[in-house]
């Protein structure tokens, strides 16, 4: 009966070492573990951001340009100057990446009108522009990239087991991803020669 006795003290002394050490313990790594992963996707938007700013700051010397030689575009120089003041201001980051596709469109179609103004398109300066937006084009996609592999970490450890349980007790909010809306550019591309 004594060897009974001191198994469930042990037992029992093991069960309280568990609850007392071990959970303690992972809880505050796990917490940790999410702060990094918020702290990650925080950085990884907020580079993203930069490059979007950069691409704001281009927009408007670009439609001036344009300007210049397409007077009769005045809807499609508006509707890119609209569309870059939302993406600007936009308040959350399901705005901001909703107002990007929608700036994404405009650019689009502002580079669509440029298509019928030879003299536009050989413009010195209005060739240096384009290729400084194709240069944060590409910044912007690469810190796409990086955001949407950080979220989709983030995303991935807060919906597992057993961290989903810490995730809801702290409060770890899904995030988003940035992803592109426009069906068209998900089509591939037709080349022919």
């Amino acid at each position: 009966m004594l060897g009974f006795v001191s198994i469930l003290g042990f037992v029992g002394l093991g069960f309280a070492f568990i609850l007392l050490v071990i959970v303690p313990i992972w809880l505050v790594s796990s917490y940790n573990g999410f702060v990094k992963l918020r702290n990650n996707v925080d950085e990884g938007f907020s580079t993203m951001d930069i490059y979007m700013k950069k691409r704001y700051d281009l927009i408007p010397n670009l439609v001036e340009t344009v300007k210049g030689y397409a007077k009769h575009e005045k809807s499609t120089l508006e509707n890119v100057m609209k569309a870059r003041y939302s993406a600007m201001n936009a308040s959350t980051t399901e705005q901001k990446i909703e107002n990007e596709n929608i700036l994404q469109g405009a650019l689009k179609s502002l580079f669509a009108v440029t298509e019928n103004y030879p003299d536009l398109k050989a413009n010195e300066n209005f060739s240096e522009l384009q290729k400084s937006l194709k240069e944060l084009e590409t910044e912007i996609a690469n810190s796409r990239k990086y955001y949407n592999g950080v979220v989709k970490i983030y995303n991935t450890k807060r919906e597992v087991f057993p961290s989903n349980l810490v995730a809801g007790i702290f409060r770890f909010y899904k995030r988003p991803m940035f992803e592109i809306e426009d069906k068209e550019e998900r089509k591939n591309v037709k080349v022919s020669f």
